[in-house]
């Protein structure tokens, strides 16, 4: 009686662990794992590492060049670059999961009800969600941060209220490509109500695109947040954030251009080793393939 279950179950460990071999054996998905590992590490080791407190201003030693002391020089303020970076690795990267969390969070069953149970919450969410999308995400989102006012959480809201509709768009088409297949016509045959249909057979084929949306869009997000603190609509001085420290390197970028250069490559870092990833989960969380 067992003998199907097991089989089934042991079928799935094994295609998930063959769909992370051949992840591993990709040699970009393999380069973003290796970098996303040393940022989080760096995040998680952060406070035993930087070897100066990052908000001390000391203004005899500003725009010190590399050094032990200070290992990436200092900015304009007597700053330790390195030491700003590290703490701002946890501002710029924390905000930027939690955005993408609280998106998929609330795109994610939105769209599967608009999709499945349609009617008059279906229109509404569509007419919604094509009047925001005929406005550029980063226009609206400078907008919205101007008027509730600069500050990293309210960037935070402002992001999350441009970025849901993505996410409850893509899973509602694929909600109404799947509502019509025959195994979602035989649940509701066999007596299952909607919210079992919507958690056992459809949730799973939206689940993975939304992952793969997601880890795509990291790098996104944190640009956005980056470019908008950058404009001075995000972290607010003297809070460590690397598009805020772009922002403040700004007036130096001929005398001391590392000033901008190390929070620039740090946000590239970020998004090369997202979206290298996002790429290798398209094939490990396909579905369709397993």
């Amino acid at each position: 009686m067992n003998a199907a279950p097991t089989t089934l179950a042991s079928r799935h460990f094994m295609a998930r662990r063959s769909a992370w071999r051949r992840m591993l054996r990709d040699p970009m998905s393999a380069v973003g794992i290796g970098l996303l590992a040393v940022l989080l590490l760096i995040i998680l080791l952060g406070p035993y590492i930087v070897p100066n407190d990052p908000l001390t201003v000391k203004m005899a030693e500003r725009l010190k060049p590399a050094s032990l002391q200070y290992p990436l020089g200092t900015d304009h303020l007597g700053r330790c670059i390195f030491s700003r970076l590290v703490a701002g690795a946890r501002t710029t990267l924390g905000f930027t999961g939690l955005v993408v969390l609280t998106v998929a969070l609330i795109g994610l069953p939105l769209g599967l009800w608009s999709g499945y149970v349609g009617g008059r919450v279906d229109a509404l969410l569509m007419r919604l969600v094509d009047g925001m999308g005929a406005l550029p995400e980063f226009i609206l989102a400078i907008a919205l941060t101007g008027f509730l006012g600069p500050s990293l959480s309210n960037l935070m809201l402002s992001v999350v209220l441009v970025k849901w509709m993505g996410y409850a768009r893509v899973v509602r088409s694929i909600v109404l490509s799947e509502r019509e297949k025959e195994y979602v016509l035989a649940a509701r045959v066999g007596g299952s109500g909607t919210w079992k249909v919507i958690g056992l057979h459809l949730l799973p084929h939206a689940l993975s695109p939304v992952l793969v949306l997601a880890a795509l869009d990291v790098g996104k997000i944190m640009l956005t947040i980056s470019s908008l603190s950058y404009l001075g609509l995000g972290a607010q001085p003297p809070a460590p954030e690397w598009g805020a420290m772009l922002n403040d390197g700004r007036a130096y970028f001929q005398t001391a251009p590392e000033l901008m250069i190390y929070p620039g490559m740090a946000i590239l870092l970020v998004v090369v080793a997202c979206n290298l990833i996002g790429e290798g989960l398209r094939d490990l969380l396909d579905i369709r393939s397993q």
